[in-house]
């Protein structure tokens, strides 16, 4: 099955020029959501993951199932003041401006090994955010895992020194 034929491309969205690559035709079709999940869980097998964390809001969507598959625990990382209790706060850019993103701060032990997972890699920001917060907690990244990768924007040579796996490349 081939996973690229189920994402929708949709040009010049969210503004002129841009090709978004939407996952919710990939998620509405069950056999081949639960086949993309079982991919990512066969790239990561062998890692030792004891957490899975994914950013908002996609992360979620393709790192909790994951973590589910994999038998370990998954960590949401959310957009500033989303979490109830005492967080952990990271700085990152977006493309008109900053945002945050938090992690509770209890949620990783110092010395887990965390799985980062996320639906798309381009540049890498959100990304760097979310190990920035797993470091501070003192966790250990095993890898990173996409469902997407847009290759022309070089996200992967941002990330050397990590396993990075994606299952769709465009």
């Amino acid at each position: 099955m081939d996973l690229k034929e189920k994402i929708r491309v949709i040009p010049d969205f969210p503004k002129e020029g841009v090709s978004f690559k939407d996952i919710t035709t990939l998620l509405k079709d069950g056999p081949v959501f639960q086949q993309a999940v079982y991919r990512l869980a066969e790239m990561c097998r062998g890692k030792e993951i004891d957490l899975i964390v994914g950013p908002e809001a996609r992360g979620f969507l393709i790192g909790a199932p994951l973590a589910c598959v994999l038998g370990v625990g998954f960590v949401p990382v959310r957009k500033r003041g989303k979490l109830p209790g005492e967080t952990v706060s990271a700085q990152y850019e977006l493309e008109y401006g900053n945002d945050w993103l938090e992690i509770h701060s209890d949620a990783i032990t110092p010395g887990q090994r965390v799985m980062v997972v996320d639906d798309l890699l381009a540049t890498g920001g959100t990304i760097f955010a979310t190990m920035d917060l797993i470091k501070r907690l003192r966790g250990e990244i095993v890898g990173l895992a996409f469902l997407i990768e847009l290759t022309d924007l070089l996200g992967r040579d941002n990330l050397k020194g990590y396993d990075v796996v994606s299952l769709i490349k465009y």
